[in-house]
């Protein structure tokens, strides 16, 4: 019997567990494009039409310097300036239209465009032939990354002819000269294109223009201006240009500190010290890109204000006039007098010996220009810090009260002063051969014998004609260590950079003791010859020299200078470990140098009313300047100095005058003397004339007053 039926399709149940997973999976998939675009939609389609904010900082003018008495020695001067801000996502061909645009309406300067500048210039417009410079067997080490990119491209540049060079036009030029001050910006912060010498047309045109050129803007710049003119040009210092920008080596600081790569910043002396101060506080403005980086609007945040202004110490009166000495004088010295073929340099401190404020600081160079054959009057206050030389007798006051403090002299002790003759070396003498003296003669008459025999007292020696002489070498020690006390051979910790703290010689053989003693061994600064005397003339306080007397708020709209910031006080560095007594009998023989018929400074300031105190120095000493190359063997020529202050018994001001190479011969001229006595009578006759100036506006005011009242 046959069976009959339907065959049963049978789908096997892990066909259907299958099928179940994926329908899982696809519900899951639906719910979550439905969850993404009804619920996080908004939320993405603001991620994609995302802004961000960028905040610019535009830097603004810096601070003033004025003088004491409120003249000003550092201004600025607004210039017309053209600016270009590159946004984030700008190419190279969107940046070379726009400098094709720009060059049509003003004329840059092509000088500072360089060769490289012209090579990648030349890559861009001519594609084809600059990939023809690559070999094929170079492609293939390209593609292999056998070669980076910078070296394929190093090869096309290297391969660029100067006759392909020579096909740039004068109009390219002129377009390469812009590019290439668009290409060294960064995004979103303000380029300099051009600041100088632009004149109101092309300020003008530019101006109606900006529509048609992106990133482009017209602005006023700032330059320094010295209404002065040349003094104290090497110590106010110079700041950086747009082009120079941030030091490289202070670049991680500047930027930490808000500022922009190509912002200017002083770069040397009191411009860099007091970059804190002088750069003020900028502008800020928010930039508000898209997600491109395009910038959709601008708003200001801040106006920002300009540097805070500094009142130096100096006083420009006195110190162009000071000027005007050190050059008259070395001129005069320079073409009348013989053997002062090395002459060429002078220098003056002057400096309150109560206070630490400086006056004064000139310095001169004097020598011929290599190209024209003429001699050329140069700025050089810097080297009164930077500079140092064997200073000779100047320093003999330290010498006596380092005899006093370690007792191997007393007050009024009487020293034979005749030549001494040691075994095995040439004799040691005094100017003149004085017999018998004290410590006040010693120091009127510049007694070179009672100085060496006082260091050999403090090095223990003993001291036989013609026999050899030994001394304990911890003498140049102690010497050189109470000499620090007045600031000799230590950084008198002025308000600079780069303060040089002299040379220290390097033998111990007991003549060179003997030199040291006379300020004939080691090497001093001018700066640390005044605070040297300046120690002596206030009674024994070191006092640490300044240039800033105050930091003062912005100029008001009155044209009024901005209340004070911060005065700087005198600063005591260390106080003498002496007698009073000590300094007293020092002060007195300083006293008797000048005003004394036989002091060897008398017969320059004998007659000088305001009665001043000091000690000259003349120092042997071999020739180590500029010129040392010309010569075999340096030759040996003079350094004279002065150190004094004045009032000797009320000093109110303090000098020293350094003059290296004076002369060769053994005598020579005194423009040590000549160079003291004239700055002294400047100073004066200032005082003399601003006395009288504000006695008679006084005069003049009461005057007024009750003529007020009458009415």
């Amino acid at each position: 019997m046959k069976k009959s039926g339907k065959k049963k399709t049978h789908v096997p149940f892990r066909l259907n567990m299958l099928f179940f997973i994926v329908f899982i999976l696809f519900s899951v998939l639906i719910l979550r494009l439905g969850m993404v675009q009804i619920v996080y939609g908004d939320d993405y389609k603001r991620e994609i039409e995302r802004t961000e904010d960028v905040t610019v900082n535009n830097p603004v003018p810096r601070g003033k310097m004025y003088d004491r008495n409120g003249k000003v020695i550092v201004d600025n001067t607004p210039l017309n300036a053209i600016t270009y801000t590159r946004q984030a996502g700008a190419d190279t061909e969107e940046m070379l239209k726009t400098a094709e645009k720009l060059a049509k309406l003003i004329h840059m300067d092509t000088k500072k465009v360089t060769e490289r500048d012209k090579k990648d210039f030349w890559i861009m417009h001519h594609e084809e032939a600059a990939k023809k410079k690559i070999t094929k067997a170079e492609t293939k080490l390209y593609e292999e990354k056998k070669i980076t990119d910078k070296e394929l491209y190093n090869k096309q540049l290297s391969r660029i002819t100067q006759k392909e060079l020579n096909t740039i036009t004068e109009d390219q030029m002129q377009v390469l000269a812009i590019y290439r001050e668009f290409s060294s910006g960064y995004a979103l912060t303000p380029q300099v294109v051009k600041n100088k010498d632009v004149s109101d047309k092309e300020f003008a045109v530019v101006s109606e223009n900006l529509e048609k050129l992106p990133g482009v803007e017209t602005t006023t710049d700032w330059d320094r201006k010295y209404p002065f003119g040349s003094p104290l040009q090497t110590i106010l210092g110079k700041v950086t240009s747009s082009e120079e920008g941030l030091p490289s080596e202070q670049l991680d600081y500047f930027l930490a500190s808000d500022y922009s790569r190509n912002d200017r910043v002083g770069k040397s002396y009191i411009e860099q010290e007091y970059e804190d101060v002088l750069h003020g506080q900028k502008a800020k403005v928010k930039n508000v890109t898209d997600k491109a980086g395009n910038v959709i609007h601008s708003q200001k945040v801040s106006d920002g204000q300009r540097g805070k202004d500094l009142v130096l110490t100096i006083d420009m009166e006195l110190q162009t006039a000071v000027e005007k000495i050190i050059e008259q004088e070395l001129k005069d010295k320079k073409h009348n007098y013989s053997d002062t073929q090395l002459l060429e340099r002078a220098f003056v401190v002057m400096m309150d010996p109560n206070t630490g404020e400086i006056l004064t600081m000139a310095g001169k160079d004097y020598k011929k220009d290599e190209k024209t054959g003429k001699y050329k009057m140069n700025d050089f206050a810097l080297g009164n810090l930077s500079t140092s030389y064997a200073m000779g007798s100047a320093v003999k006051g330290a010498t006596v009260l380092t005899g006093y403090k370690t007792g191997v002299l007393t007050p009024g002790q009487r020293i034979l002063d005749a030549r001494m003759k040691i075994k095995g070396t040439k004799d040691k003498g005094s100017w003149q051969t004085m017999g018998v003296i004290d410590d006040l003669t010693a120091l009127k008459r510049s007694s070179n014998v009672y100085m060496f025999k006082t260091a050999i007292a403090i090095g223990k020696g003993n001291y036989v004609p013609g026999q050899s002489l030994d001394v304990d070498t911890a003498a140049f020690s102690t010497l050189r260590d109470s000499y620090s006390q007045f600031g000799l051979g230590v950084r008198t910790g002025i308000d600079l950079p780069n303060e040089q703290n002299g040379f220290k010689g390097t033998g111990d053989g007991p003549g060179l003791l003997m030199d040291l003693s006379i300020g004939q061994y080691d090497t001093y600064t001018p700066l640390q010859l005044v605070q040297y005397v300046s120690t002596i003339a206030n009674g024994g306080s070191r006092l640490q020299p300044h240039l800033v007397k105050e930091i003062r708020e912005p100029i008001d709209d009155n044209g009024k200078m901005g209340p004070v910031v911060e005065e700087m006080a005198p600063t005591v560095l260390n106080r003498l470990d002496m007698k009073p007594e000590w300094i007293d009998r020092v002060q007195e023989g300083f006293r008797q140098v000048m005003q004394d018929p036989r002091g060897t400074a008398a017969s320059g300031f004998i007659d000088a009313e305001y009665k001043p105190a000091g000690k000259t120095g003349t120092a042997e000493a071999f020739y180590d300047g500029p010129k040392r190359s010309q010569f075999k063997e340096p030759p040996q020529t003079m350094n004279i100095t002065l150190v004094s202050y004045a009032p000797y018994n009320n000093p109110e001001i303090a000098m020293a005058v350094v003059v290296p190479w004076a002369y060769q011969s053994s005598e020579g001229h005194h423009m040590n003397l000549d160079i003291g006595r004239k700055a002294y009578d400047a100073y004066f006759k200032l005082k003399k004339e601003r006395s009288e100036k504000e006695s008679n506006e006084s005069a003049s005011e009461d005057v007024n007053n009750q003529s007020g009242q009458n009415e």
